[in-house]
């Protein structure tokens, strides 16, 4: 955390400024409570009874709401570069959006993150067919991904971090995919605000694992309208460019000269309507970058997204060598999100840190493939600040 925001904070807490919205009280009392256990409260029922629970986590300025259906990420609120603290993560407001319509809202994504062409793969010369629910192709694990699933939570903390523990077992067959998985996420809000992701897993089988997060992030406020006008630099020189069904054709493409250069900072509007074809098939933005850094034992560096309007910087550090980005570009005004808004596209966006699309039928991609005695385990850090 920067000095002007953390002396924005302070200043804040110690005058008791009455909160202009609900949220943001709820926010600033959990942000000053001496305990930060995480809390939990009655979120909504599935069809067969089953109790949803969302849960809150407040550390460091950020607040934090997971649901334990689907570890979705419900809200993430941060404050401004005047100390207003605010949603920047879309959602519902209820359970029956998310099990209904939900295009992934803050899901966690597996088995496999991203999609499979023709929802097939050949492991140790066994082909898998997986449910198809996205034309052609499998998405995000399939019609009930992790997402979708419902999972364990344990609440912990431990010096002067706190966090949720989720845990599942997918078992043989689920969706498809060999081996009984053992799967953990934790999140964790460090003292500094930071919000971290650890991946693990481990399985009995071969299997192909590649989890990830899918919040859809606007920096001036959920349900605010486009993102067009963020900033992002992003630490890649190269993207993975697809065919018209968005499967990557195999190739590892230079950005330069293309509206996917990132490289230095620009708005994420600046090239997105641009007579490309590769934006044509994507509707826009929904592509992989291939990091400059790789794969690494430690988080290292991948982006910097910035909203003018509020002052807010997440920045993202990972081990993964790759980085799915998505401009919103299916957000159609057929969803009415958390604040009560339409949604509409370009409304947020999605920075899925991953392995690469389809990897299990690309031989020249980074491997995913988990095999008994290995253990899966990626790790990503978000970073906030404002300036």
């Amino acid at each position: 955390m920067n000095t002007s925001r953390r002396a924005v904070i302070a200043a804040t807490a110690a005058a008791g400024l009455a909160a202009t919205t609900l949220g943001t009280t709820t926010q600033a009392q959990a942000a000053s409570r001496p305990s930060r256990t995480p809390s939990k409260e009655y979120f909504g029922s599935l069809d067969d009874g089953t109790k949803v629970y969302v849960w809150t986590i407040a550390n460091g300025g950020t607040r934090l709401q997971v649901l334990s259906y689907g570890g979705i990420i419900h809200r993430l609120e941060l404050p401004d570069r005047r100390g207003r603290s605010t949603n920047v993560a879309l959602g519902f407001d209820n359970l029956a959006d998310y099990v209904a319509k939900s295009p992934f809202f803050g899901g966690l994504i597996g088995r496999f993150g991203n999609r499979i062409a023709a929802g097939k793969f050949t492991l140790d010369g066994k082909t898998y067919q997986l449910p198809l629910n996205d034309g052609v192709n499998t998405l995000h694990g399939g019609t009930k991904g992790f997402d979708k699933q419902l999972w364990n939570v344990a609440p912990y903390t431990k010096g002067s971090d706190a966090g949720l523990i989720l845990t599942r077992t997918s078992p043989d067959g689920e969706m498809g995919y060999p081996g009984n998985l053992k799967v953990k996420v934790v999140y964790t809000l460090t003292a500094r605000g930071e919000w971290r992701i650890d991946y693990e897993a481990t399985t009995d089988k071969p299997t192909v694992v590649n989890l990830t997060n899918h919040t859809y992030f606007n920096l001036a406020g959920e349900g605010s309208g486009s993102i067009y006008d963020h900033t992002l630099e992003l630490a890649a020189s190269r993207y993975t460019p697809v065919d018209s069904t968005l499967i990557p054709t195999g190739e590892l493409a230079k950005v330069a000269g293309t509206p996917f250069d990132f490289r230095r900072t620009k708005t994420v509007g600046a090239d997105i309507r641009k007579a490309n074809q590769q934006l044509l098939y994507g509707k826009g933005i929904d592509h992989n970058w291939a990091l400059d850094k790789g794969i690494t034992a430690e988080p290292e560096y991948a982006l910097t997204l910035t909203d003018p309007s509020s002052g807010r910087v997440m920045k993202i550090h990972t081990t993964e060598p790759g980085l799915q980005f998505y401009s919103g570009n299916f957000l159609d005004g057929t969803l009415v999100g958390t604040s009560g808004h339409i949604y509409r596209q370009g409304d947020a966006l999605c920075l899925e840190t991953q392995h690469f699309p389809d990897s299990p039928n690309q031989p020249s991609f980074p491997s995913t493939v988990l095999r008994p005695g290995q253990t899966y385990r990626t790790t990503t850090l978000h970073t906030f600040s404002t300036r």
